[in-house]
């Protein structure tokens, strides 16, 4: 499928109120249960989110727009353990919602064209990538964390749901 920005920002405008319904009134039982050792809780995909915002779609968008394929990204690191530590879910659903309002303002703000969708940028490991694949990326990211916020959801009463266990993970 060809990407439509429209449909994306569509999309992206969506995940905090998504977010919130799933999370925003739990409490941080639920969005601090890991669903294995070693696997993220919904509480640190949330702080994730926040450090995209922050470091990674935007950021990009603009070194693409700026300085085109010359200046490469900066890489990605995971930042998003400090941003968990100290805080509620609410209150990182709070920052995430404003950082993606910010976000979305400035991405509107770009006007870009199709010509400036097929605009290349230098990733790190991939080389090459164009900013329509930077924007698809950015809302694909969202839906497969959106998916592992379920997924780290649905184990928290794994032990309690007895013999339905072979009905919930076929």
């Amino acid at each position: 499928m060809t990407f439509q920005l429209p449909d994306a920002v569509a999309a992206l405008s969506r995940t905090p109120d998504v977010l919130d319904a799933l999370l925003g009134d739990l409490g941080d039982g639920w969005a601090r249960h890991r669903p294995a050792e070693g696997e993220w809780s919904a509480h640190e995909v949330v702080a994730h989110f926040i450090h995209g915002e922050r470091t990674d779609w935007i950021p990009r968008a603009r070194i693409i727009l700026e300085h085109g394929p010359e200046r490469p990204f900066t890489p990605f690191e995971h930042g998003h353990e400090a941003i968990a530590e100290g805080r509620t879910t609410a209150e990182l659903l709070d920052l995430f919602r404003t950082l993606r309002a910010e976000n979305l303002a400035a991405l509107r703000g770009f006007g870009l064209t199709d010509a400036d969708l097929a605009r290349e940028g230098t990733h790190p490991a991939f080389g090459p990538v164009t900013m329509g694949q930077l924007l698809a990326t950015w809302t694909t990211h969202d839906h497969v964390h959106l998916g592992q916020i379920t997924q780290a959801l649905a184990t928290r009463y794994t032990a309690a749901v007895g013999p339905w266990h072979a009905y919930l993970w076929e």
